[in-house]
């Protein structure tokens, strides 16, 4: 049999997965996996014992939300590791398993591991941290990281949208000069900043599947200049809303590296978690970076 670790988050989303979390080693059992399970009781957890472990296994799984996600593929990187990753979704967002087509079904999620294949995926690095779909920084960046875990299980991603909401009559823009690899630049004020391999930006905004490839080397660069009257701000809600990106108040493109001068004191969000800015640093595309089991077609 094949040896499998399955790493847990036992705190992810409403919990729904300790419930079935017997079923969950069932199915990879009957699969031809020997299932090793490991059950997350800090941050950074995951991370550790991928990076300590991973060359025991010939499959890793992780059960919970993005975040859980992300500290599996950062300890496979920080240790040079290899081995294919499955993802079984149980966050309250879980905007890359969405952008991935991963089945909602805990048990569905399971099987189709089983029964899936492994297929190379991009990963973004940040100074010296790794995320799998998103830096961004701004409004309703916040919400992500700042919103209770009890409200996140209680209310989902309605949760964030509500804490988003809040936080708009409070939006401050910030100053950036934003290089491309290909020499561009963008200066100018923002209130929102993203840099993603995903149709899901920050868990409120969406991308247009048709303009993301999450294996092809680039990022997708999203940046919301500030409004300065009501019409402006209308446009841009509008704008994102429908997917439409044709006004001035939005800059969309692509690029593997994204250099960035801004704030010193402006924090970022990696795939939800909290992320200290400096006043320069460079964000790059790590194409292949990780390989992700999915089961489509």
């Amino acid at each position: 049999m094949k040896k499998l670790l399955l790493i847990v988050n036992p705190c992810s989303g409403k919990k729904k997965a300790n419930r079935v979390l017997a079923d969950i080693i069932g199915i990879f059992n009957r699969g031809g996996f020997d299932v090793t399970a490991y059950m997350t009781a800090a941050r950074g957890d995951a991370t550790e014992v991928v990076a300590a472990r991973w060359e025991a296994f010939d499959v890793i799984v992780c059960v919970g939300g993005d975040g859980t996600f992300n500290e599996v593929i950062t300890g496979l990187l920080i240790a040079g590791g290899s081995t294919p990753v499955g993802y079984i979704p149980a966050g309250s967002t879980n905007d890359f398993a969405n952008s991935l087509k991963l089945s909602k079904d805990i048990l569905q999620a399971a099987q189709d591991i089983v029964d899936g294949a492994p297929h190379p995926l991009d990963v973004g690095r940040f100074n010296e941290r790794y995320f799998s779909y998103i830096a961004s920084f701004g409004a309703f960046t916040r919400a992500s990281y700042a919103t209770s875990q009890s409200l996140k299980n209680m209310l989902g991603h309605f949760a964030y949208i509500l804490s988003g909401v809040k936080e708009v009559a409070a939006i401050r823009s910030k100053r950036l000069r934003v290089t491309l690899a290909d020499g561009t630049v963008y200066e100018d004020d923002y209130i929102f900043g993203g840099v993603s391999n995903s149709t899901s930006v920050a868990g409120v905004l969406t991308l247009k599947e048709d303009l993301v490839d999450m294996s092809d080397g680039l990022f997708e660069i999203l940046l919301v200049r500030k409004p300065h009257n009501p019409i402006e701000l209308t446009g841009c809600v509008h704008a994102l809303l429908s997917q439409k990106y044709d006004t001035p108040m939005l800059t969309l493109a692509a690029s593997s590296r994204v250099e960035v001068d801004a704030p010193a004191d402006m924090d970022w969000t990696l795939d939800g978690e909290k992320a200290e800015g400096a006043e320069h640093f460079v964000i790059e595309n790590l194409h292949h970076a990780v390989n992700v089991i999915t089961n489509l077609k």
